[in-house]
């Protein structure tokens, strides 16, 4: 997948915040969350619940990164 969702990490940190802090409050699973960590898929609804609570939008979160097709 070319969505990679390194800026969300470093926002967390910048915000001092937790990946287990954002997973309560916003209320999703620790398996969702090991998704984001693995740039795997998730839902717009994550990605809203997570733009409402760290008041950003989702290019700050989230990049595309095309892959190679090599």
């Amino acid at each position: 997948m070319g969505i990679k969702f390194y800026k969300l990490m470093d926002l967390l940190n910048r915000k001092d915040m937790t990946r287990d802090d954002l997973r309560k409050k916003i209320g999703i699973s620790s398996a969702t969350m090991t998704k984001l960590s693995k740039n795997e898929y998730v839902s717009l609804k994550v990605v809203e619940s997570i733009c409402r609570e760290l008041n950003c939008q989702p290019g700050d979160i989230m990049e595309y990164i095309p892959e190679d097709n090599k």
